[in-house]
């Protein structure tokens, strides 16, 4: 098991992100991304023995022939990983490690596996706009290259999840893997907008949703006065009123992901790196993520 405040020590992000990828995909028997990228060609004639599952029913239904489907294996899977350096992402537990050194350390393990498979990564960190841009490529350099990228990015700004997202799919050239790693704190229309964008256009979503432990359940008592870290307002509040407020913002995370078809998986900042991947591979590999 991968301590997220013994990881968060060490310097060599390449280092850790293997360590993490060799202990996540043990047990694992198959790639969990492979297969993805293949597309619809075109139609021929039914012969005996093809496969039923890709006879295209409607088809027949218009014309009384049987027709498959064929594909073709285009170039590899693309995965785009955007990660939120806004400032409310460096809050920490007390001992624990910020959501955003969580959450850097995970990007770099996700795009650690993604290469690993001979696929093409790429990174964007943002706040109320994009702060780097790397587009999604293959290699060992490329790999090197976006974990500069995460080591170099420190959390500042107000978070803008809709506009960054929306410019970050101008900037896919084709569908692909979108991974979104944030706190999710901005539930402004446009981040639903993008996000139902990039569904409908054929992007598979993944949201890590991170999150510290005192975030959800408040372990202070009495009234307790909390600051926003990205604009300085104020609230005070207790904790039953905050928790009552906070479930319903992750059943509200939940229920968007559900509507629109993306995997939704939260994550603490005291899970073990490993842990909290393998976890959501094993459920993508089975369909059972939500």
């Amino acid at each position: 098991m991968l301590d997220p405040v013994a990881l968060s020590a060490i310097a060599d992000l390449e280092l850790v992100s293997r360590r993490v990828v060799d202990g996540t995909i043990s047990g694992l028997h198959r790639s969990p991304f492979h297969g993805y990228s293949a597309e619809f060609s075109q139609y021929r004639h039914y012969r005996p023995g093809d496969d039923l599952k890709y006879i295209d029913w409607k088809l027949f239904a218009r014309t009384d022939r049987l027709y498959t489907k064929q594909f073709r294996e285009t170039t590899n899977l693309l995965c785009s990983i955007a990660l939120d350096a806004s400032a409310s992402m460096n809050y920490a537990s007390a001992g624990g490690v910020s959501k955003f050194q969580y959450a850097r350390l995970l990007a770099a393990s996700i795009a650690n596996l993604v290469s690993r498979q001979g696929d093409g990564v790429g990174l964007v960190t943002f706040a109320d706009g994009l702060k780097a841009y790397l587009p999604s490529r293959g290699g060992q350099v490329h790999l090197r290259s976006v974990l500069l990228t995460l080591d170099k990015a420190t959390p500042s700004g107000t978070t803008g999840i809709g506009a960054a997202l929306s410019r970050n799919l101008e900037l896919l050239k084709r569908r692909g893997l979108l991974v979104v790693i944030s706190d999710l704190y901005d539930e402004a229309p446009e981040v639903e907008q993008a996000l139902k964008r990039a569904a409908h256009t054929g992007h598979e979503v993944i949201l890590f949703h991170v999150l510290t432990r005192d975030e959800v359940e408040l372990p202070f008592r009495g009234d307790v006065e909390i600051e926003d870290a990205e604009t300085g307002s104020t609230l005070l509040t207790n904790g039953s009123a905050y928790r009552a407020n906070i479930s319903e913002f992750l059943e509200r995370w939940r229920s968007r992901s559900t509507a629109y078809g993306l995997d939704y998986v939260r994550v603490f900042t005291d899970t073990p790196l490993d842990a909290a991947l393998r976890g959501y591979l094993r459920r993508r590999t089975l369909g059972v993520v939500a």
